[in-house]
C-alpha cells in the first residue's frame, strides 16, 4: 500500500525511496496515538496519504512547477480489453491533471475501497465522498474529451 502511494506521488525512484522513508518515520512517530477502535489499514492510509500530499506540495513549491506523474495509474490493474492505447493514454493524461487530493480519491477507488472505507481513510463523511467522486468523474469526463 505504501509503495503504491509512493508511485502515485513520485516519478523519480529516489524521490519514491525518500517518500517511503518519510511515511514510515511518520507512522512510527504517530503509532503511540493510534487508537484500536479504527482499523489499522485506515489509520495507515490516512497518514501515508497526508505525508505524500504534503511532500508533493513541498517539492512542487521548491521546483516552482506542477509535477505531472506519468505513473498515476500503475497502481491499477491492467485495463480491460476494448480500450485502445490512445484512450488509455488520454485517461492517464486526464488523471495527471487532477489535484493531489483528487488523485488520492482515484487511488482509493481503483483499489476498490467502498465509500465507507474511503470516508474513514480520508476523515470525511460518506456523503462527502459521493459528492467528491461525482465531481471527479465529471472533471475526468471533461478532461478526457478535451485531451482526445
Amino acid at each position: 500500500m505504501i509503495q503504491r502511494i509512493c508511485r502515485l506521488y513520485c516519478q523519480d525512484a529516489d524521490d519514491r525511496k525518500d517518500l517511503f522513508q518519510e511515511i514510515v518515520l511518520q507512522l512510527w512517530r504517530a503509532y503511540p496515538r493510534y487508537e484500536p477502535r479504527a482499523k489499522l489499514s485506515t489509520w495507515l492510509y490516512r497518514i501515508a496519504l497526508n505525508v505524500a500530499i504534503s511532500s508533493l506540495r513541498r517539492r512542487t513549491r521548491a521546483a516552482g512547477t506542477d509535477e505531472l506523474n506519468d505513473e498515476v495509474l500503475n497502481v491499477a490493474q491492467a485495463p480491460q480489453s476494448g480500450y485502445d492505447e490512445e484512450e488509455i493514454e488520454a485517461l492517464y493524461k486526464a488523471i495527471e491533471r487532477l489535484s493531489d487530493v483528487e488523485k488520492a480519491f482515484v487511488l482509493l477507488y481503483l483499489e476498490e475501497h467502498t465509500y465507507e472505507e474511503m470516508a474513514d481513510i480520508l476523515g470525511i463523511t460518506q456523503n462527502n465522498v459521493r459528492v467528491k467522486m461525482h465531481r471527479i468523474q465529471e472533471k475526468l469526463r471533461h478532461l478526457f474529451s478535451v485531451i482526445q
